[in-house]
């Protein structure tokens, strides 16, 4: 659907659920996200676009890691191993509750979207593929989306909008409130005044340190909640 008709669509909803402030911000933020859209969109592209791949089922994966293709998701250059022994659990994600249905794939750094999910999960999933290993700076990805490097909100920011769900930078005090309450099917985002994360189709994306440092990076393991509040984008 075209942006501004989208726009439009919901300005006109607002208004007639007589919402007026409500319509009025709505209208400010989506045309603020069109626009930002429309600047990502006439960048020219860097590389040619890749060749779409036709990725293996879940259970070929499982049985043979290797029979997954080079991955081209992001401007990093991973690349999957053509051989691997990793087995299912250093593969799938986990998500909260046990189930693993629509999981994502971690392989190198790099996450892998289910292919049956919605085009905003696999936008927000490539989005932050392409700032992993990138050091983290406090107020990093807030000046703009683009940066050299970036904290915790601006990575979760940078992911939000890869999958057009914000139109600029968050800290983490305004992803506390933004969406709707409580874990979403696909995307949750977990915000308090100091830190936030955002767990994507059972993987967290989060600037902790690890053995490999400290920046935005994919995690299989789940982290501790407590003391953070959970939203996502209705719908998703």
């Amino acid at each position: 659907m075209d942006s501004t008709m989208a726009v439009l669509q919901v300005t006109i909803a607002l208004i007639g659920a007589g919402g007026g402030n409500q319509a009025v911000n709505a209208i400010g933020d989506s045309l603020a996200l069109v626009e930002a859209r429309r600047q990502v969109e006439s960048r020219p592209a860097a590389t040619p676009a890749a060749k779409k791949v036709e990725l293996p089922s879940a259970e070929e994966i499982a049985a043979d890691p290797s029979v997954l293709p080079p991955a081209s998701a992001g401007s990093n250059g991973t690349h999957v191993p053509h051989a691997s022994n990793l087995s299912r659990e250093e593969i799938f994600a986990h998500r909260r509750g046990g189930t693993s249905d629509a999981s994502a794939i971690l392989l190198t750094g790099v996450a892998l979207a289910p292919p049956d999910a919605p085009e905003p999960v696999q936008g927000a999933i490539n989005a932050a593929n392409t700032i992993v290993g990138r050091p983290y700076v406090w107020g990093g990805g807030h000046g703009s989306f683009y940066d050299n490097s970036y904290d915790c909100s601006g990575a979760v920011s940078f992911a939000l909008f890869g999958g057009g769900l914000i139109p600029r930078p968050l800290t983490s005090g305004d992803l506390m409130h933004w969406g709707a309450p409580g874990p979403g099917k696909w995307i949750t985002v977990y915000a308090n005044s100091g830190h936030t994360f955002v767990e994507i189709a059972g993987l967290r994306f989060d600037t902790v340190g690890d053995e490999q440092g400290t920046g935005p990076r994919w995690h299989l393991a789940t982290a501790d909640t407590g003391g953070f509040v959970a939203r996502h984008p209705p719908g998703l």
